[in-house]
């Protein structure tokens, strides 16, 4: 059970250290497998240059060895994520989270090409990330298989796309070796039941207990238990999402007093309704 770690903001809209460290500390208590840092949760394309090294740079230290992280590095210019990923000191870093390239719309061709390039660049083990509904593409199966199959460092994949037909057939075609996961909350037991091996969570933000007892559940085979931890989860699993990520996540966060309710524009909190129905739901929670 992986978090996708939101980026605190304080009141005046700068980086909340002292919030990001207590999160952070939240789930070396809690016993989270594996924190991504810096992906589409963290709201990392408002974060400047510095901002991004010094929230890694922390969390790697705080860390210190007790999980894996794992980084997000994408973009839709192949030479910058590889310049990116040359260039930047990603000592304790442990896996690269690549997105994919977003808005160039390049075919199943230019996708296998970007992957592969990044691949070559470096030896550290990456998972790919497939989210439609906001890059605008869809990377298909095959593509997905040809590189698991050519470049032995393209170890797992993120699957956000909600196509569970896709996600089964890519279970059906992939090597052994190759690891997926649900990026899903609400998705997670049907992708495990799959064949997927664990979720990478928003949920888990503000739930980190909560979500790893469901991915235990499955990792045991205790299917039944885990859905019946699903049904009970799933109002929220929803509600997180109605305004989007992660205005609804940090929401939640909110509701609990762990973070101030603030994002950085173009992106706004989520609205009364919601925030109402969110207090509503926990609850009976």
């Amino acid at each position: 059970m992986g978090v996708a770690i939101v980026t605190p903001f304080t009141n005046d809209g700068e980086v909340d250290y002292a919030a990001l460290e207590n999160l952070v500390q939240m789930h070396i208590d809690c016993g989270t497998d594996f924190l991504c840092v810096l992906g589409t949760t963290g709201e990392t394309p408002t974060l400047t240059t510095d901002e991004k090294r010094e929230i890694r740079k922390r969390i790697i230290k705080q860390v210190d060895g007790r999980m894996p992280i794992m980084l997000g590095i994408g973009g839709n210019c192949t030479r910058n994520v590889i310049e990116e990923i040359k260039n930047e000191d990603l000592t304790g870093v442990d896996a690269i989270l690549s997105v994919a390239p977003y808005y160039n719309k390049p075919t199943q061709e230019g996708i296998y090409r970007h992957y592969k390039a990044i691949a070559d660049s470096t030896d550290m083990p990456i998972y790919m990330y497939n989210v439609p509904g906001r890059t605008g593409i869809n990377i298909l199966p095959s593509t997905v298989v040809r590189l698991a199959k050519e470049c032995p460092n393209i170890v797992g994949y993120k699957a956000a796309s909600g196509n569970l037909a896709q996600i089964k057939e890519l279970v059906a075609m992939k090597p052994p070796h190759f690891d997926l996961f649900s990026g899903d909350d609400a998705l997670t037991v049907d992708i495990m039941e799959a064949g997927g091996v664990g979720v990478i969570s928003v949920f888990g933000n503000a739930y980190p207990k909560e979500m790893i007892a469901l991915v235990r559940a499955m990792q045991e085979g205790r299917i039944g238990d885990a859905r019946n931890r699903h049904d009970r989860l799933n109002e929220l699993f929803q509600l997180i999402f109605v305004d989007g990520n992660p205005s609804g996540i940090k929401a939640l966060l909110n509701i609990h007093g762990r973070i101030n309710n603030v994002l950085r524009l173009p992106l706004v909190p989520a609205c009364d309704d919601t925030y109402s129905e969110l207090q509503q739901a926990i609850t009976t929670f």
